[in-house]
C-alpha cells in the first residue's frame, strides 16, 4: 500500500481504510474508475449483511464507507460503534442514512444528486419492461419452455398513450422512447417539469385524475423524498383502465403500501411491470407480485450496468479524493464541517 500524508481541517491523515458494501458481483474492482482508490486500503464485501453486530465488526476500522444505493441502512446504533468512520460516500438520495446521527458522530455524508445527468440504463430497463409486458415475453418464454405454443395475444404500443409521472432525467428519456415508438406522450409533473415537457412537444395532463384515467401505459419517474412517499394511492390506481400497464422502476414507496397488489387483484390496472419493492431484496418466492401472471418482475436492475456503474462510482470516488484533499464536495450535512 502506498502511504501518503493528507490534511483535512488541520488533521494529518495517511492513506485511508475504505470499505465498500454490497458489491454483489464483485464488479467495482473491474471498473477503470477503481484506480482512483489507488494508495488506499480497500475492502470490498460481496454479500449482503444487515445484522448490526456483523456490520459493526466488519466496519470497526473503516474510515471511509462506500455505499451502493440503499442496499444497507446506516442508522444511529451502527454509527455509535464506528469510532473511526469519517466519511460516507455514495450517490443519489439517502433515505437509508440517518443524517442527523452522522452529524452527531462527526461523519460527513457526500452524495452527488446528478440532477442533470440522464440515466440511460434505468430508462432502457423501463422500456424493456414495457415491451416485455405488452407482448407477454416472459410468460410466452416460460410456456414455450414448458412445451406450450402461444398462450395469449399481446398489445401493440403504437398510437397508445404513455404517461410519464415525473419529467426528470429518466422520465424525459423514456418519453423520447415512447415518441420513437409512435406513442402519444402525456406528462404529469411539477410546473417547471410540465413546462419542459411542453417545450419538448409532449402533452401535459390537466389533472392527476385525468392522467391516471387516460394512460394505456403509466411509468413512474420521481425521486423518493418526504413529499412523494405514497404519492400514488389506491384511488389513483382504481382510475386506470383494465387494459393499462403500470410501470415502476423508481421506488416502491412512491405507491401507498399494499395499494398495487390490491389494485391488480381488482383488475385496475390490468398489468404491472416492477423493478422495485417495499422491502429489498425479495427472496420470498411467494411474494404477491411474483405469483401474478399479469406482472413482470425484475430484481432492481435499473442502474445495474457496467457503464452506469462507471459513471456512478467515478463520482463516488471523486468525493473520496476531495475529502482526502481537505475540500469535501456534495456534502449533505454541512453542519458537520463546523
Amino acid at each position: 500500500m502506498v502511504s501518503r500524508t493528507l490534511g483535512i481541517g488541520g488533521e494529518e491523515l495517511t492513506a485511508m481504510r475504505i470499505s465498500i458494501l454490497d458489491d454483489y458481483h464483485d464488479t467495482l474492482r473491474t471498473l477503470p474508475c477503481f484506480q482512483k482508490l489507488a494508495g488506499h486500503e480497500v475492502t470490498v464485501w460481496n454479500d449482503r449483511v444487515q445484522d448490526l453486530d456483523t456490520l459493526a465488526e466488519r466496519l470497526r476500522d473503516t474510515e471511509i464507507l462506500v455505499l451502493i444505493r440503499e442496499r444497507t441502512k446506516i442508522g444511529a446504533p451502527l454509527l455509535e460503534r464506528l469510532d473511526k468512520l469519517r466519511l460516507i460516500s455514495q450517490r443519489s438520495v439517502y433515505p437509508h442514512i440517518d443524517i442527523d446521527a452522522c452529524t452527531r458522530h462527526g461523519v460527513i455524508v457526500s452524495s452527488s444528486q446528478h440532477s442533470g445527468t440522464p440515466c440511460y440504463a434505468a430508462a432502457e430497463l423501463t422500456w424493456g419492461l414495457i415491451l416485455a409486458s405488452a407482448r407477454q415475453i416472459p410468460q410466452q418464454m416460460a410456456a414455450l419452455q414448458a412445451g406450450s405454443w402461444q398462450i395469449g395475444v399481446g398489445h401493440t404500443l403504437r398510437d397508445k398513450t404513455i404517461g410519464i409521472y415525473g419529467y426528470g432525467r429518466i422520465g424525459r428519456v423514456v418519453a423520447g422512447y415512447g415518441k420513437a415508438f409512435g406513442m402519444n406522450v402525456l406528462v404529469c409533473a411539477r410546473d417547471a417539469s410540465r413546462a419542459r415537457a411542453a417545450v419538448d412537444g409532449h402533452s401535459v395532463a390537466h389533472s392527476k385524475e385525468a392522467f391516471f384515467e387516460e394512460c394505456d401505459v403509466l411509468s413512474l419517474h420521481m425521486r423518493l423524498v418526504e413529499a412523494t412517499f405514497g404519492l400514488v394511492t389506491a384511488t389513483d390506481l382504481a382510475r386506470m383502465k383494465p387494459t393499462a400497464l403500470l410501470v415502476n422502476t423508481s421506488r416502491a414507496l412512491l405507491i401507498a403500501p399494499g395499494a398495487l397488489v390490491g389494485a391488480l387483484r381488482a383488475g385496475r390496472p390490468g398489468m404491472a411491470a416492477v423493478d422495485v419493492y417495499e422491502d429489498e431484496p425479495v427472496v420470498d418466492t411467494y411474494h404477491p407480485l411474483l405469483t401474478m401472471d399479469n406482472v413482470v418482475c425484475t430484481p432492481h436492475l435499473g442502474y445495474v450496468t457496467r457503464e452506469e456503474y462507471e459513471i456512478q462510482f467515478s463520482e463516488i470516488f471523486d468525493q473520496i479524493a476531495a475529502y482526502c484533499a481537505g475540500a469535501p464536495i456534495n456534502v449533505v450535512n454541512p453542519k458537520v464541517l463546523a
